[in-house]
C-alpha cells in the first residue's frame, strides 16, 4: 500500500472540500499559519533570553 499518488491526492482534496467547504479551509490555514509564527517567535525569544542571560547567574 504506501503513500497516495496523484489522483488519489485530488479525490482526497475535494472529499476534504466537500466536507469543510473552502471558507473553512482558509480560515484553518490562517489560524495555522498564525500558532507557526507565534511558536517560533516563541522559540526565538527564549534564545535571546538564553543568550543575554549571564553563566554565572545559573549557578548562583
Amino acid at each position: 500500500m504506501g503513500l497516495p499518488r496523484g489522483a488519489e491526492w485530488i479525490i482526497i482534496l475535494i472529499i476534504i472540500i466537500l466536507v469543510f467547504g473552502p471558507g473553512r479551509i482558509g480560515k484553518l490555514a490562517g489560524e495555522l499559519g498564525r500558532s507557526i509564527k507565534s511558536f517560533r517567535e516563541g522559540l526565538g525569544n527564549k534564545e535571546e533570553d538564553a543568550a543575554d542571560k549571564p553563566e554565572n547567574e545559573d549557578k548562583q
